[in-house]
């Protein structure tokens, strides 16, 4: 009877109960607990991925946002998001509840590495950070010697461009190959010569897998939880990250090998030499290992070269585009520095105009706009939602750099946003470098970059179009906004 039975039930029956039990199962896996912030409408398995532009991330969760308000619950995969809006919850998410959001999420990836510096939680997070902010401190950061070394890439890169005579040329790895210089010179122990073709390559791969992170396929391999493995089959942009990725550790670890054949624990020369100091003094604890370190190197290089260097690539942009602004800026380290010296950090003091202009471009360029996930570290409750431990939290900075409560002209690049009786005016509101205790570790070295490369640019060169193009603001997305590559043509003044 039972064979009976058991014959007569079609295939197609089994495919629909089937069906019917892993709906049933997503459905059950997946639902919001009690007293969730509002969600829309989540497709099985694939949650609220069709609601995504992945080439405009900052359009979708600016429409989520009219619809739902400062907070809302969106998943990719079985991965669970809350993203907060607005200055309110922003700073109740990264200051005054910090603690509750301390963590980074898990990323089934080997690129989201739970070790080094951006992506570590817990004791290994503020272990790794204390050591590098007392070694870069013992290094010169917010020193004078860090000053004078970018002055001396501020030659490096004023003589480089000079020798471009005025033609167009694409701007990207001179800029680049500049700023990765310095936190270079501070980690690896040296620079690398602009035409130094083995350390370029290096840096389009780092730029490759950054802008790769926009790609779809890279977008959602993160959210394939269930069965992660299977995306190290498929084909798509992460293989090129995997790819880079691997060629990236194994340069780094060169590097260290390099260091370990004359190294002498009683010196230390640079971050590396620092590292391996703390490894041997440490042995067997699981907080220093070379592995770590590897990390760190990469988390240092990327958030030392990619975002400063992109911001210098969005200034250039606004420069050539607002000739007016350009040329008030000039008048401005004319009147301060001229021509015949190189500018200092001190100058900065007297330079509202130009301070102004350069918060202007990170505020418009807006390239973090969504800053690095958190992770709720236990069940807690935000803005009186329910807030599950282990949930994903996203603190939408733009959503604060563009609130036209607070900005007079937000979509309009406008240097009168930081400047209030002709003097320099530091905004609540400016969050280029997040706030609270996972703010960024390199802002000190950032701002003295960016105000160096900058007025030392300006001080040589007037940035224009190349004759019959129109430059674009157009951004590309990945794990920074970056402009679309451009030529320009940088006159002699």
């Amino acid at each position: 009877m039972l064979h009976f039975l058991w014959d007569s039930i079609s295939f197609s029956t089994l495919l629909i109960c089937l069906v019917v039990f892993l709906f049933v199962a997503d459905y059950m896996k997946n639902r919001n607990p009690k007293n969730f912030p509002p969600t829309p409408l989540r497709l099985p398995f694939v949650g609220h991925l069709y609601l995504m532009v992945f080439k405009d991330p900052i359009s979708s969760v600016q429409k989520a946002n009219e619809i739902y308000g400062d907070i809302f619950g969106m998943s990719m995969g079985s991965n669970r998001f809350v993203i907060v809006n607005g200055m309110r919850l922003v700073k109740e998410v990264l200051v005054n509840q910090g603690e509750d959001f301390l963590e980074r999420p898990e990323m089934p990836t080997e690129i989201f590495s739970k070790i080094g510096l951006i992506n570590s939680s817990g004791h290994l997070w503020k272990a790794q950070r204390r050591f590098t902010l007392t070694t870069l401190r013992n290094f010169g950061l917010g020193k004078r010697s860090v000053e004078e070394r970018i002055q001396e890439e501020c030659r490096f890169l004023v003589d480089a461009i000079k020798d471009e005579q005025g033609n167009p040329f694409d701007p990207q790895f001179t800029l680049t190959n500049a700023v990765s210089n310095v936190i270079c010179s501070l980690t690896l122990g040296n620079r690398f010569d602009y035409h130094d073709k083995d350390f370029r390559n290096l840096l389009k791969l780092l730029h490759e897998m950054i802008i790769l992170q926009g790609d779809i396929t890279a977008q959602v391999q993160p959210c394939t939880t269930l069965f992660p493995s299977i995306m190290k089959f498929l084909p798509g942009a992460h293989q090129t990250i995997f790819k880079n990725s691997k060629f990236l550790k194994s340069y780094m670890e060169e590097q260290i090998n390099k260091h370990k054949e004359d190294w002498n624990p009683s010196e230390s020369r640079d971050y590396i030499d620092s590292y391996l100091q703390e490894i041997a003094k440490d042995k067997g604890s699981d907080t220093f290992r070379e592995e770590h370190l590897i990390m760190c190197l990469l988390d240092l290089m990327f958030a030392g070269t990619e975002t400063t260097s992109s911001t210098l690539r969005w200034a250039l942009l606004f420069m050539a585009l607002h000739p007016e602004i350009q040329a008030r800026v000039q008048a401005e380290i004319d009147a301060v520095i001229g021509q015949a010296r190189q500018p200092v950090l001190e100058d900065r003091n007297n330079m509202p105009y130009t301070n102004a202009v350069i918060h202007e471009v990170q505020r418009k360029a807006n390239i973090v706009p969504f800053n690095v996930p958190r992770m709720a570290v236990k069940d807690t409750t935000l803005d009186g939602f329910f807030i599950p431990k282990g949930t994903i939290v996203m603190t939408n900075i733009t959503s604060v750099m563009f609130d036209k409560n607070e900005w007079e002209t937000p979509d309009t690049f406008n240097p009168g946003h930081f400047l209030k009786d002709g003097k320099f005016w530091k905004r609540e509101y400016f969050l280029a470098f997040s706030v609270g205790k996972r703010a960024c570790l390199g802002e000190v070295l950032a701002r003295s970059e960016l105000f160096l490369f900058f007025t030392s640019l300006l001080q040589k060169f007037t940035f224009q179009a190349p004759p019959d193009t129109t430059l674009s603001l157009q951004p590309m997305a990945g794990t920074t906004i970056d402009p679309e590559p451009y030529k320009i043509c940088a006159v002699p003044r």
